[in-house]
């Protein structure tokens, strides 16, 4: 969600009034995704808590969904196709997980899971639309403002556990080894580890506030706004899940 991405577009296109993005547009579209998430998500909710296999709706939705990711890096022109495609991938992997920590999570020693935190969902899902609901607030008021200096240092970090899960998913899949045990466990460090890491999911909603809107007034074609809403959405997951995380770690120390 890169300014220069959206400065690009313009450049590359002949905007009008008619066909330019607009914040309302996006956030518009932005719902039309989350339903599209939310739907798929209820049906390997539904999958999981039935009894059934939900290990290939997850990595329909993990494999599929990178996938979708990284063509519509190269390829934003694609999103009004693309970013719908994402939200129904994401769904399934979303609900699955969803159900897996609502019924069977519980951190281990030794990595293992069993049991399940009766609630966690709705914590989780509360929590989300809370601090988006602030962070805009912070953003609006200009409470905490998108600066160069604030950019480069909130993308560095995000890059730096990009990389980290990046390497500890092909350690894994690759080489049977686990993640290091902070990642999963209630300790002192791994709860101040999801601690940080949802801070910084919550940091990246400013980047794509700002980001909407300078693409608004670029003038960005219209198809941006399917981009913006796509961004938008990754954002939201990520911070969904790495709340997820933070609460089955709290919810294990009780």
């Amino acid at each position: 969600m890169s300014e220069k991405r959206f400065r690009d577009t313009v450049l590359d296109d002949v905007i009008t009034h008619e066909n330019a993005m607009t914040v309302k547009g996006t956030l518009q579209k932005f719902g039309f995704l989350f339903l599209m998430t939310m739907g798929t998500a209820f049906y390997s909710w539904r999958e999981a808590t039935s009894g059934g296999n939900a290990w290939p709706l997850v990595l329909t939705g993990v494999f599929g969904g990178l996938a979708v990711a990284i063509i519509l890096a190269f390829k934003k022109e694609w999103s009004p196709y693309l970013a719908p495609l994402y939200a129904l991938l994401e769904g399934l992997f979303l609900g699955a997980v969803s159900a897996y920590y609502e019924y069977r999570v519980s951190s281990t020693v030794d990595g293992f899971y069993s049991g399940g935190y009766s609630g966690i969902v709705f914590q989780a899902v509360a929590l989300t639309f809370s601090v988006v609901g602030a962070m805009y607030l912070l953003y609006k008021f200009n409470i905490i403002r998108a600066t160069q200096k604030f950019k480069a240092i909130v993308m560095t970090a995000t890059l730096g556990i990009a990389l980290f899960y990046l390497v500890c998913w092909i350690m894994y899949l690759g080489f049977h080894t686990s993640p290091p045990s902070f990642v999963f466990q209630n300790s002192a460090l791994g709860i101040g580890f999801s601690v940080f890491v949802v801070a910084l999911a919550a940091l990246n909603l400013i980047l794509d506030f700002d980001m909407i809107e300078k693409g608004a007034e670029l003038g960005a074609p219209k198809y941006m706004e399917w981009y913006g809403a796509y961004g938008l959405l990754v954002t939201i997951v990520w911070l969904y899940l790495e709340i997820l995380r933070l609460l089955s770690k709290l919810s294990s120390r009780d």
